[in-house]
């Protein structure tokens, strides 16, 4: 059995057996990393004392929530300039790096219960850091995103997924590593300290060590492909065709889930599937798009039968209407409008299930069964459209003649 290899942020050499890593790999995307610590970037900045100072004041009852968080910070600090850094700073100096479960990263767990878990016990992993960051940011006003990807420590490829985030400041995107911003792992201990070289990280600068799944995320006029990543050719090439990540970003906000997905597992495709963690997260984002595929079958195929039945519904009322010998009396429009409305919604509900497309197999019958019985109510609502039809064009005397004992019986709703 093969063994795998790799270093952690302090140069330390680990392995696992490969049949093991590819084990935790398959099918799930691994939201956490290994700490990453650079030296030279140790020093605190001492403009930021001031704002950590006040950050670092606040009362313990204002830590239980996002929300709680975030009113202090929007009650202590006005720029976003100053309220970002605040979402840093707590984040970073407040959460220490789960290194024990880091392999035991709980997928299942929704994104509220990531944040009320970090929240209640001040532990987690990249994803837990990213998870709040996020949720602060975008709660004191500045749109913040989680970006997915894997990164590169002293020339090497980390073997997990990483996750971090990016913001908006004063119309400009910048990336926030509070992972990697918030300590080191030094002989299997988390200790921390703030690096700040993760805060209000420039997206040049950055992409030579964090490399997002989807190339939308590099916020680069010129992305890299991951081929690119692994040689270390990250610098711009206007060679390229330019991307206006800018305006892809705006169109990307207006899309719905299923078409962001479909979207973005084009990207991650087409910028090259490098590694197991690229896989993985490709078959994850294809994974979902089948998943709201089906979501959104079943939503057009409810919509499809509750129209059915509102247009049987309408019909069945000009029936009793008609079997009444349409007493009392209507305007000759609201007549009209008796047998057109249902008859456009039938009509409308045939149109919407032959474009329903693809079909699953288990509402294969249900969707045969719904078209023959809307054939059969078209056909039977165009018949009561011709009567009305030839009992509109003859004079108020002649169309009492029109009416004879039989009577039209309603139609069973579906």
């Amino acid at each position: 059995m093969e063994w795998f290899s790799f270093r952690n942020e302090m140069g330390e050499n680990h392995s696992i057996l490969m049949y093991d890593f590819l084990y935790k790999m398959k099918n799930t995307f691994l939201t956490f990393t290994l700490l990453f610590s650079i030296l030279s970037f140790g020093q605190a900045n001492i403009g930021f004392a001031l704002m950590d100072k006040k950050m670092a004041a606040i009362p313990q009852n204002s830590t239980i929530s996002t929300d709680a968080i975030a009113n202090y910070i929007n009650s202590n600090f006005k720029t976003e300039n100053d309220k970002i850094r605040a979402v840093f700073y707590w984040t970073a100096s407040n959460i220490s790096y789960d290194v024990k479960n880091m392999f035991a990263v709980n997928l299942n767990q929704t994104t509220q219960e990531k944040i009320v878990n970090t929240l209640k016990t001040k532990k987690g992993v990249c994803i837990h850091y990213a998870e709040v960051f996020n949720e602060i940011s975008n709660k004191v006003g500045i749109k913040s995103y989680i970006i997915e990807g894997y990164t590169k420590q002293n020339g090497k490829i980390a073997a997990l997924s990483h996750a971090w985030c990016a913001a908006k400041i004063d119309s400009k995107w910048y990336l926030f590593d509070p992972t990697w911003g918030s300590g080191s792992i030094n002989n299997g201990v988390f200790v921390k300290k703030i690096n700040d070289y993760y805060f209000k990280t420039e997206p040049s600068k950055i992409i030579s060590s964090h490399m997002p799944f989807d190339y939308l995320w590099q916020f680069l006029n010129y992305p890299i492909t991951n081929q690119e990543f692994y040689n270390g050719k990250t610098q711009t090439d206007k060679t390229k065709k330019q991307f206006d990540f800018e305006s892809e970003i705006l169109k990307y906000e207006k899309l719905s889930e299923m078409d962001k997905l479909i979207g973005s597992a084009e990207r991650i495709e087409k910028n090259g599937v490098k590694n197991v963690m690229i896989f993985d997260r490709l078959s994850h984002k294809k994974s979902e798009i089948e998943y709201y595929k089906q979501i959104k079958e079943n939503d057009d195929f409810n919509h499809i039968v509750n129209l059915y039945n509102e247009g049987i519904r309408e019909l069945n009322e000009y029936i009793n209407f008609r079997n009444k010998q349409f007493k009392p009396n209507v305007p000759d429009e609201e007549l009209k409008r008796m047998i057109d409305d249902p008859k456009s919604k039938l009509l409308d509900s045939l149109e919407l299930l032959n474009n329903l497309g693809k079909v699953d197999k288990g509402n294969l019958s249900n969707v045969n069964s719904i078209r023959k019985g809307l054939m059969e109510t078209i056909r039977q609502v165009e018949e009561h459209e011709s009567f009305v039809r030839e009992y509109l064009s003859k004079s108020k005397i002649s169309r009492k003649s029109m009416f004879t004992k039989v009577s039209w019986f309603g139609i069973p709703l579906n």
